[in-house]
């Protein structure tokens, strides 16, 4: 009995601790995006003051090209960081469901020893 509970409490931590990887995943993705969308905003600033709106132009703005640089790796990471909690919401999917399974059997044996006691006409208290 013992060691199920103790699987029953190591299940719920691995199914908490996966939820929250994958909210942190969500909360990097969601900064990320904001940060490109900032980034947008200063080179679309920028191309305005200078009037120069080719980033092949060879007077296109060197603080446009970094930004533009940096906007681009943000989004690469978004779009790994989403392939990740895609993977990080399967696992907890399949954590939840393996917890859901021990969860039934311990109702089930709680069920069995109640029947049990209630046969055998046995009180307690």
């Amino acid at each position: 009995m013992k060691s199920r509970d103790s699987a029953l409490r190591a299940k719920r931590f691995d199914v908490a601790e996966r939820l929250r990887k994958a909210e942190d995943l969500r909360s990097m993705i969601r900064d990320f995006e904001n940060m490109a969308a900032d980034l947008e905003r200063q080179i679309v600033s920028e191309e305005e003051r200078t009037g120069v709106k080719d980033a092949a132009h060879f007077s296109y703005s060197t603080f446009a090209k970094a930004a533009a640089l940096r906007r681009d790796k943000l989004l690469v990471s978004v779009a790994d960081l989403k392939a990740q909690l895609d993977v990080a919401m399967a696992a907890h999917e399949l954590a939840r469901e393996s917890l859901a399974a021990l969860e039934a059997d311990e109702a089930r044996d709680n069920a069995r020893m109640i029947g049990k006691i209630e046969r055998n006409g046995v009180a307690y208290g």
